[in-house]
């Protein structure tokens, strides 16, 4: 009879942890820092329909880094646990810590009791101030918790990266990190922090390459929106966001302009065609055709 082969319960976690390791590693990285204005979220993905970063309840974020069919199911889970929080017993119940905690203790029970861990890490971003009416911490006191494939959280106080080859994008945004720091140069941080990983690094991200979101403290009710288009392309340029959205503004002005026209035009000639062919416009009139009236229903 063959005796089966014995691991430790240390090397069986070890072991675990090097596989859930690798898969992260294998990914691009994800960036998530406080600026003055609130909560911002910078990642590489080249996908527009596959989101590294979303949103949970009014004033919480998600981002995460792994095998995406994984975390997809751990975000849709949040969102559902959160909306069922808030409607059973109150929407100032949801908050960040609780639901970094219900993460943790999913993510814990996965790694030691099922056969594969997960391949994900997380980060659950949780903005205060002017715009919650309120409720929740005071201006300055947004959070950033970090939840890893063991189940382990940690909250942090400055940023969070997660995924790929972190050491680099630590380095570069550690330099570069200013406490209330403004949304550009926050930006302008995380991609330069971004680009100095991958081949060929240092690298240029375009914006077709990012994912950017934020959770805006000034706005009441849902806080989370998302930078893209001509809008992140004019910030990345060194456009303020204001002077970007502006810019959106007026070339949506523009096109709607443009399109009113060709509608008033082709009403216009569409009009004349009718006046033409109207029997009430003949100079005969109605007695050039009898059967015109005979026609008609009684």
């Amino acid at each position: 009879m063959t005796m089966p082969i014995y691991a430790s319960p240390e090397q069986f976690m070890r072991d675990r942890s090097e596989y859930a390791r690798k898969g992260i590693a294998r990914g691009r990285s994800v960036v998530i820092t406080t600026y003055s204005g609130g909560v911002l979220f910078v990642a590489e993905n080249h996908s527009p329909t596959l989101h590294k970063v979303s949103e949970i309840y009014d004033r919480i974020g998600f981002a995460a880094v792994g095998r995406y069919n994984e975390f997809e199911n751990l975000r849709t889970a949040g969102i559902r646990l959160a909306d069922v929080r808030g409607f059973s017993y109150d929407r100032r119940d949801v908050t960040g810590r609780w639901l970094a905690n219900a993460y943790a203790q999913t993510m814990g029970s996965i790694f030691s009791e099922h056969q594969k861990p997960y391949e994900v890490e997380l980060c659950v971003a949780e903005v205060s101030g002017e715009g919650a009416g309120g409720v929740g911490a005071p201006v300055g006191a947004d959070q950033l918790y970090r939840i890893s494939y063991d189940g382990s959280i940690v909250d942090e106080r400055k940023f969070v990266v997660m995924g790929g080859a972190t050491e680099p994008v630590i380095t570069s945004l550690t330099a570069a990190f200013t406490p209330g720091w403004e949304l550009r140069t926050a930006l302008h941080a995380a991609v330069t922090a971004l680009g100095t990983t991958g081949e060929g690094a240092p690298r240029e991200l375009l914006p077709a390459q990012l994912e950017v979101a934020v959770l805006d403290r000034s706005v009441a009710g849902r806080t989370f929106r998302r930078l893209q288009g001509a809008t992140l392309a004019a910030m990345l340029a060194g456009g303020s966001e204001t002077a970007a959205e502006a810019a959106v503004a007026a070339e949506t002005v523009a096109a709607e302009t443009v399109a009113a026209e060709t509608v008033a035009e082709d009403g216009s000639q569409g009009g004349a065609v009718a006046s033409s062919a109207d029997p009430s416009t003949d100079p005969a009139g109605p007695a050039a055709n009898p059967e015109a009236t005979d026609n008609q229903p009684e």
